[in-house]
């Protein structure tokens, strides 16, 4: 058994195809598929995916990089939206949240504000919920780590961590998994690599992040497919090679990390 703990299977690029790309995955072996929302506008249409995929799971959030355009209101109706859901099983985390440093002028001035106020409140709601998250960690982990240490959750996963061993270590001790995608294919990902490897296997879990954050073997001078959630399988099978694993053993320690991360999805399996 797989299980992509991140997956944005909503997206245009999918161009209607969500259904094939859900079912080559299960083919794949794939047992889940999380698809975390990222605004309001998207709130509905992860949750309706989940309703009719049979391996697919949802989580709602905002995302930072669309908090610029959001507005108070959207967090009520994240509130609203959470307390519906929790009804529905297929509904497992608050995300995607977190903090986007990396873009320009995301890191600094109001954006940074509004982004801070829109992360706190959401792992307010998390609390409030007894939700774990799924976090947005791109060059923020620290100012991340200070609010989760001051609000606490229930824990979740840390998507494409990419920080150090350190930060990794103060992740898991908050009660956090670290995915691993497409990123650690690549040879020159040595950080990555050295976390993947460096880790306990415990605080593992895999992901695409698909249709982006593809995998070194969909990339080409000619083209560029888009990542898809039947990738996980090759994902973790380089996992497996770097860590001297057996590739079932991977697969089943991984699927075990992310539904001790996502306690409604293993509610699921």
């Amino acid at each position: 058994m797989w299980i992509d703990t991140h997956c944005h299977l909503d997206a245009a690029e999918f161009g209607g195809g969500q259904a094939q790309a859900a079912a080559a995955a299960a083919q794949q072996g794939v047992a889940w598929i999380v698809i975390p929302a990222v605004e309001r506008a998207n709130f509905a249409t992860v949750a309706t995916l989940a309703g009719q995929l049979p391996n697919c799971t949802y989580a709602l959030g905002i995302h930072p990089l669309y908090v610029p355009q959001a507005e108070e209101a959207d967090l009520l109706a994240l509130r609203t939206a959470i307390a519906a859901a929790m009804g529905d099983p297929r509904f497992v985390a608050i995300g995607e949240i977190g903090l986007d440093f990396f873009v320009p002028g995301m890191d600094s001035g109001p954006n940074r504000e509004k982004q801070e106020h829109f992360y706190v409140e959401q792992l307010k709601l998390a609390r409030e919920f007894d939700l774990p998250v799924l976090l947005h960690v791109r060059r923020s982990q620290d100012i991340l780590l200070k609010h989760l240490r001051r609000i606490k959750v229930q824990g979740g996963i840390a998507h494409a961590f990419n920080g150090s061993f350190q930060q990794a270590e103060a992740f898991i001790g908050l009660g956090f998994r670290l995915g691993f995608g497409g990123a650690m294919t690549f040879t020159r990902a040595l950080q990555i690599r050295r976390l993947a490897v460096q880790l306990p296997l415990a605080a593992l879990v895999l992901e695409t992040d698909a249709p982006d954050m593809s995998p070194a073997w969909l990339h080409s001078e000619l083209s560029r497919p888009i990542n898809q959630p039947q990738q996980v399988p090759r994902i973790g099978a380089v996992l497996a090679e770097l860590r001297g694993m057996a590739v079932p053993e991977l697969a089943q320690a991984t699927a075990d990390n992310a539904r001790a991360a996502l306690p409604r999805l293993a509610a699921l399996a």
